[in-house]
């Protein structure tokens, strides 16, 4: 499957859905995998293998708003990806609570309104970022049924060169206050969410100068994988989106260079991919018709060859 994708061209790509043991091809959870796989919502979606271990799961009666009644969390939402999660999870039928630091508190009231939602001004590094998150919106919604870990930052330099807050400042934002804010979702009388994490190819393969930034995101892939066991105990589920080459503005400051190599030379699709489309995968991965996808980490980065 995956020569056959690098062999493709026009933007075409191929996947794959693994079942496990039990689960049959007409199930729920394999056939909401099938219609993510077939459409446009997976363009730069390519050569990778989706895996469905249980039957759960349903398909939307409204396939236009298959996250309609949901209430959705979303962290580091003021720009880029988070707000492209955004908006898609409010166009899916969800209400949105979108959260960034409060320094970002005018952007952060863009996004909310646009999607509209409720902005939440937390440092999610705070102890209790995860209490002061399910009590917003336990207040405004009546409860929370997905959460989106997108926070993250960069503090790249070679790990010679690394100081210590370098290191510490990148591993408390991408890894340990998703760990907390995890715990303290597993500890809620309401239930678990369905948890969806933001990961990169980075810490599947790492980078150069990105000790840190790999460090944290292979965590946040081992950390899903994990916890997905204590997620389905109490009625929910966590899985990853691990993207790519992603066109924003923090992209955009790499050299012309080295950004080239990273867009046109290492995807099979010989092109990067937008903030959309992680987007619609976190969209899919936070819906019932994802329902038998728990532990996973979903590439979205057109077949690069880093971490092939």
């Amino acid at each position: 499957l995956r020569s056959l994708a690098r062999e493709l061209r026009a933007g075409a790509t191929a996947n794959g859905i693994l079942l496990a043991d039990g689960v049959q091809a007409t199930a729920p959870s394999a056939l909401g995998g099938l219609h993510f796989l077939l459409s446009g919502r997976s363009a730069y979606v390519d050569g990778q293998f989706l895996s469905v271990t249980s039957p759960g799961g349903a398909l939307p009666e409204d396939v236009d708003s298959p996250l309609a009644g949901k209430t959705a969390v979303v962290t580091g939402a003021a720009r880029g990806i988070g707000a492209a999660i955004a908006a898609v999870l409010h166009r899916d039928g969800a209400r949105v609570i979108c959260v960034d630091l409060p320094a970002a508190g005018e952007e952060l009231a863009k996004v909310s309104n646009s999607t509209g939602g409720t902005a939440l001004q937390l440092d999610i590094t705070r102890d209790d970022a995860g209490a002061r998150i399910l009590e917003h919106a336990a207040s405004r919604y009546g409860g929370l049924d997905i959460m989106v870990h997108n926070a993250g930052i960069t503090r790249d330099k070679l790990l010679a060169n690394m100081d210590q807050s370098h290191w510490d400042s990148v591993i408390n934002v991408n890894l340990a206050a998703q760990l907390r804010i995890n715990e303290a979702l597993l500890a809620s009388a309401s239930g678990a969410p369905r948890v969806v994490c933001l990961a990169s190819t980075s810490g599947i393969a790492g980078n150069r100068g990105q000790t840190n930034y790999a460090a944290s995101k292979a965590g946040v892939i081992g950390m899903t994988a994990a916890s997905a066991a204590a997620f389905a105990d109490r009625g929910g589920a966590i899985n990853a989106v691990a993207p790519g080459f992603i066109e924003t503005d923090m992209t955009a400051r790499i050299p012309w260079g080295t950004r080239e190599v990273a867009r046109r030379m290492l995807p099979s699709l010989q092109q990067g991919g937008l903030p959309v489309d992680v987007a619609e995968a976190v969209s899919f991965l936070a819906g019932a018709a994802a329902g038998g996808v728990n532990g996973q980490t979903l590439r979205v980065c057109g077949q690069s060859l880093v971490g092939a």
